[in-house]
């Protein structure tokens, strides 16, 4: 029976609703993302303008023509982003010091686009986030909780992420992250698999994660890309 989170998602935005709803029903499935994209393209670091955060974010026609993609209305983003946490909104978290970092989720702090592969049942996310928080802390919080238990509604999920190589993008920072997350029961396990590359231009976050079900692998090359044209708008804006 799927949560009352996954069914408001669902009627609003159909590429999370395919993958969302592929989680539900899958059954005794796992898979790991293995590789890290490494982008090549050099990017000079710097301080995006003030403009709005809808501004910078990619367009739907940078993500590769597989990655069927939309830019999510405001009242999405707040469902749609702590998804790729592993963290949903309200979930008690164990450690309780490895939350999430609070997030501002309105259209001033939060916008995000998402590419979907109905092939694979993959996404490919970029979400642009205003922040004052250094992105070394987020590495720091990472590394001291590499595990955590997740309760949602009764429901308990195991969270483990790891630190990997930087992308060698130039930023003011820059972090990789790859992110497993598996829940269910004994005869109903699930398992989402993801890889994000994260860059810090002056107070934009910028996000791109591969998330994926099933035993669909991370598709590297369409991650760097499209990552590389995130970072690139926010730089040259």
């Amino acid at each position: 029976m799927r949560s009352r989170r996954t069914a408001v998602r669902t009627a609003i935005v159909a590429p999370v609703v395919a993958l969302s709803a592929a989680a539900a029903i899958l059954s005794g499935c796992s898979s790991t993302v293995s590789g890290v994209p490494q982008p090549s393209t050099t990017i000079a670091a710097g301080t995006p303008s003030g403009k709005g955060l809808s501004k910078l974010l990619v367009d739907p026609a940078d993500f590769p023509a597989r990655y069927e993609a939309i830019v999510l209305p405001a009242q999405a983003v707040s469902m749609a982003a702590p998804d790729l946490t592993g963290v949903p909104q309200g979930a008690v978290v164990d450690p309780a010091d490895c939350a999430p970092p609070s997030q501002d989720y309105g259209p001033t702090g939060t916008v995000m686009a998402v590419g979907t592969d109905n092939a694979s049942r993959s996404t490919i996310s970029i979400e642009l986030t205003k922040t004052d928080t250094p992105l070394d802390e987020l590495a720091k919080q990472t590394e001291r909780c590499g595990e955590v238990t997740v309760t949602d509604n009764g429901a308990e999920s195991t969270v483990t992420t790891q630190v990997t190589p930087a992308p060698p993008v130039r930023a003011d920072d820059t972090l990789a992250l790859r992110r497993t997350v598996r829940s269910g029961n004994e005869s109903e396990k699930v398992t989402q698999s993801m890889v994000t590359l994260i860059a810090q231009v002056g107070d934009v976050r910028v996000s791109a994660t591969f998330m994926s079900f099933g035993d669909a692998k991370a598709d590297t090359v369409a991650l760097d890309e499209v990552f590389t044209a995130a970072v690139q708008k926010v730089q040259n804006s």
